[in-house]
């Protein structure tokens, strides 16, 4: 194994760590807001779109590559998912236990992988099957409390942001476009959505530096970590840093909030993470027997 290789395994290491951490503050921050979930759609997402957008110019003058604004009818569509998540992650935090949350959105590539095989016509291997036939008894647990606690708009607001990040991917995927900034840029819809709904008094945010934090800090970091991630790990292995959020975010709010889960959400959370590193392990051993075999003998 050359040193080169070691050396950019452990900057992707480095970056996935701090992208993974960095997402996990993401609902806590939203929390400390204190505010109306609308004017915290609004100010969170205008506040991430303001960085996104002057990224986007400090690449077109400064930088080597100039990507563009919209990538086209395929970038717009995704920008669109990316933005209903964006909507549907932020009310589900307002309508059901942060555990919840992030647990049924760790569903989503499970979700991607089925939309692949749908639309894509690319059939998962019988290990990613299994993970989502472990994954789907896990969320249905977790789903079960939200009926007996009255939280379930929220877990089915959460589906649906596992849903829309996985379409955003599949077409990601489909047309292989960069699509780096898309999702930075993309918070434009729900801040649109945000602002339409706010009530007539403006912004109601008691503490509005956690939002500013989260949305031009935090957000960007974690988005652009993760994005780099890629480069130099696997799929699979950046997959396990996303795992950062699902497992940290409920120990934070813990911490500040005192916000204890509920046996079905511990239960089918500890199902979710654990479908989700046996599979992400049986991918890097298949990663790793493909790259043996792609070395020439003799070397």
């Amino acid at each position: 194994m050359s040193v080169s290789f070691m050396n950019n395994h452990r900057k992707g290491f480095l970056l996935t760590t701090v992208g993974g951490l960095a997402l996990s503050f993401d609902v806590p921050l939203v929390r400390l807001g204190q505010g109306e979930m609308w004017s915290i759609i609004a100010f969170r997402s205008i506040t991430t779109f303001a960085v996104g957008l002057a990224l986007w110019i400090a690449l077109r003058f400064f930088g080597r590559a100039r990507p563009a604004l919209v990538s086209g009818k395929a970038g717009l569509l995704a920008g669109l998912c990316y933005g209903l998540s964006t909507v549907t992650f932020l009310s589900a935090v307002f309508h059901t236990a942060t555990a919840n949350v992030v647990f049924i959105v760790a569903f989503t590539p499970m979700f991607a992988a089925l939309l692949g095989w749908i639309l894509l016509k690319e059939r998962p291997s019988p290990a990613t099957l299994i993970t989502m036939l472990v994954m789907v008894v896990g969320v249905a647990l977790i789903v079960s409390g939200g009926l007996a606690s009255g939280h379930l708009i929220g877990d089915l607001l959460a589906a649906l942001t596992a849903l829309a990040l996985a379409c955003a991917i599949t077409i990601g995927h489909a047309t292989r476009i960069e699509m780096g900034l898309v999702p930075l840029l993309a918070t434009i819809f729900p801040a649109a959505v945000g602002f339409t709904f706010m009530s007539s008094g403006g912004f109601q945010i008691e503490a509005p530096l956690w939002v500013i934090f989260d949305g031009a800090v935090m957000i960007p970091l974690a988005f652009w970590c993760l994005a780099t991630g890629p480069k130099y790990l696997t799929g699979p292995e950046v997959g396990m840093f996303y795992l950062l959020e699902t497992i940290l975010a409920p120990v934070w709010v813990w911490i500040v909030f005192r916000e204890v889960p509920s046996l079905e959400t511990l239960a089918g959370g500890a199902i979710l993470v654990l479908a989700l590193v046996g599979y992400s392990i049986v991918q890097m051993q298949r990663m790793d027997k493909i790259r043996t075999l792609a070395v020439p003998k003799g070397l």
